[in-house]
């Protein structure tokens, strides 16, 4: 198992040696090597590391006491300073992807674009629900579906009704994937019940990592912005595109919960589903906004769960939560 913080440049062993430092606190090279049972070498190597990291003080000689920085201070520097090189790093990318760019531009009259048969861009919402109508009508084997954005609107769950029953009825496998906040909102539950009814099936997750709709494990629809699905869909028919995407909803499904069925609620001290991806969304530095739509939920119900998850974890701010919750084994 590595580091927790292996992503701001401690592996396991300066990890543990720092750990120690922290609740030692008084400790020498020499003493701190003893109890860890590593070379002093080693250990005054990786103090040496920690001192560059400024997490500690670099004693002159191994007999002398070992002091560390203020946690607070010391690991807020590091994770900001680690934050300003992801940053150098995106803007190197973007300086990078513009001249690439501007290359391919100068030549692009000699170098003809590779054949697009495969892809097809729909614009405006009626092109798209054209394709989705067409192409249901076509299914042979089965219609794959994920549907984030939580509570589906009624009208759109009537509008499909007389379709699904249809594909169904041609014996073609439909299988969807709502969010678990979907569970709650009762049309769309009123909806999952009937589709089950008919012989399709619908499970649900926490989150979802697209919308997507596969038919036949040939053709995928999916947004050219999952943020705005309003400004159009892509159409794909590349094989080996549409088997990767086929192999992602097996994974996602493997792992949903069907919605006849009861989310299985935690005990004790752990986590439900939902509280797992509002700490693991936060801990990749998403906002709240950002969260909320992820989950289909409010700005309000991602505060609350952030606040209970920083109470239990008592944390007096997020970042300190983000560090507990490591410890905890939550993410």
């Amino acid at each position: 198992m590595g580091s927790i913080l292996d992503g701001l440049g401690l592996d396991e062993s300066a990890e543990a040696v720092y750990r120690a430092i922290l609740v030692r606190k008084r400790w020498s090279v020499a003493e701190m090597a003893d109890h860890l049972s590593r070379p002093v070498d080693q250990v005054r190597r990786i103090i040496e590391q920690l001192a560059e990291l400024e997490l500690v003080q670099l004693p002159d000689e191994p007999e002398e006491t070992v002091l560390a920085e203020d946690p607070q201070v010391g690991l807020q520097t590091l994770l900001l300073r680690n934050a300003a090189e992801l940053r150098y790093q995106h803007e190197q990318f973007e300086m990078n992807r513009a001249a690439v760019s501007g290359l391919l531009d100068e030549f692009a009259d000699l170098y003809p674009a590779v054949d697009q048969k495969h892809i097809e861009n729909l614009v405006g919402v009626d092109a798209i629900r054209e394709r989705l109508v067409e192409l249901s009508r076509s299914a042979t084997r089965e219609c794959l579906a994920f549907n984030p954005g939580g509570a589906q609107s009624e009208s759109s769950l009537a509008a499909s009704m007389p379709l699904d029953k249809e594909v169904i009825s041609r014996g073609v496998s439909m299988r969807t994937v709502y969010l678990d906040s979907a569970r709650t909102h009762a049309p769309t539950a009123r909806y999952a019940h009937w589709l089950t009814e008919l012989g399709g099936q619908v499970r649900t997750v926490p989150t979802l990592p697209l919308r997507m709709i596969l038919i036949d494990g040939d053709t995928a629809l999916l947004p050219v912005d999952p943020d705005n699905t309003r400004r159009g869909a892509i159409q794909l028919t590349t094989p080996g595109v549409t088997a990767a995407l086929a192999a992602l909803f097996e994974m996602v499904w493997a792992h949903a919960v069907p919605m006849g069925s009861e989310v299985e609620k935690p005990d004790g001290n752990e986590l439900s589903r939902q509280e797992a991806e509002v700490l693991n969304l936060l801990a990749e530095g998403h906002t709240d906004a950002v969260v909320a739509n992820r989950l289909g939920v409010s700005q309000r119900t991602v505060g609350r769960i952030a606040s209970d998850l920083m109470s239990r974890l008592d944390a007096r701010s997020r970042f300190q939560a983000g560090l507990r919750s490591a410890q905890q084994g939550w993410i």
